[in-house]
């Protein structure tokens, strides 16, 4: 070693020759070290623990993270879950239908059953409290309100069962024809409460039949409700509420079954039911308006429907016809 030991550099180890460089000679002024080249990292290099942790966190945090679902229109708040369920339907927006306030609002549809399954349920408790308890035959106001949720309900029930593509809120019937329809149960409650509050010993029915009358009221409620069910059912998507003024591709002429023997059982099972409902509540009035407005109804709606009918099916549906009945009396 030379003896000025103190006025030289230190000798720069050969081994990292490019590391430490002399500056160019075009730049005085840069500093004698320039900058440390970028080294590659090896993978398999031993890391710190903080590092490895960070790493590992990073990676859970990235595979939990939410991402974010744009819709089409760029909603920005559509997040879900990287492994949510609903994930993949993101891009899929709900019937609007199906929404409250729609013609299949779900809502709608549940609040009615609840309401109709409610009245079931008490009418059903009112009758049998009346008949065990007392004499009074006002036991016949809750069956009449028991047999009408029981027909809505099954109306709706049928029609989402059997031909689900039509299924809406006014499948329950319950403003049908309103407020004629209403109206008419309204009067036959009416009548009912009140002949039997002031004149619970009156007997209206000829001859002593009331018992026999009542019996009849009772198997039309039943058949009449059975035959209309039961035709909803076997029809399936060729039977709707409303008159269908042009031919559907599954609109097919139904003759077997329940239609084998009655040309329209669904309104053979109205009229019927209708009737007999006034025969249980022992309605002699509404007894009479019943059954003259049902039958002015489907006589008017056969010979409109049949008209379309023979214009769908042509021969196939005439040949029916002269076969085949209404059941209703004078509807031919």
């Amino acid at each position: 070693m030379s003896t000025d030991d103190s006025n030289s550099l230190p000798s720069i180890p050969s081994a990292i020759p490019t590391v430490l460089t002399t500056s160019p000679a075009s730049s005085p002024r840069t500093p004698f070290f320039s900058p440390l080249p970028t080294l590659t990292e090896n993978p398999d290099d031993e890391k710190p623990w903080a590092t490895r942790h960070r790493r590992r966190r990073s990676l859970v945090v990235d595979i939990l993270s939410p991402i974010t679902i744009r819709s089409s229109a760029g909603n920005a708040d559509d997040v879900l879950p990287r492994h949510s369920p609903g994930a993949p339907n993101a891009l899929m927006k709900p019937d609007q239908a199906f929404l409250p306030g729609q013609p299949k609002s779900l809502e709608g549809i549940a609040i009615r059953s609840f309401c109709l399954g409610i009245t079931l349920a008490l009418s059903a408790a009112g009758m049998l409290l009346i008949l065990f308890l007392t004499a009074s035959p006002l036991w016949r106001l809750p069956f009449f309100f028991g047999a009408l949720s029981t027909f809505h309900f099954l109306e709706f029930w049928t029609t989402a069962k059997y031909n689900t593509s039509v299924a809406r809120i006014d499948s329950f019937l319950l403003t049908a024809n309103w407020p004629a329809y209403a109206i008419a149960h309204m009067t036959a409650s009416f009548e009912c409460l009140l002949t039997k509050l002031l004149l619970p010993n009156r007997a209206w029915a000829p001859f002593y039949s009331g018992h026999i009358l009542l019996l009849l009221g009772f198997i039309l409620v039943f058949v009449g409700q059975s035959a209309r069910s039961l035709a909803m059912a076997q029809a399936g998507p060729s039977f709707n509420h409303t008159i269908q003024r042009k031919k559907k591709d599954d609109h097919d002429l139904v003759t077997t079954g329940v239609y084998s023997f009655l040309r329209h059982p669904a309104y053979f099972g109205f009229f019927y039911w209708g009737i007999g409902t006034q025969l249980v509540l022992g309605n002699p009035i509404c007894f009479v308006g019943y059954a003259i407005v049902l039958w002015r109804f489907f006589a008017s709606r056969v010979r409109s429907e049949e008209g379309d009918l023979v214009r769908f099916f042509g021969d196939d549906y005439t040949d029916y016809k002269k076969r085949v009945g209404t059941g209703i009396p004078f509807i031919r």
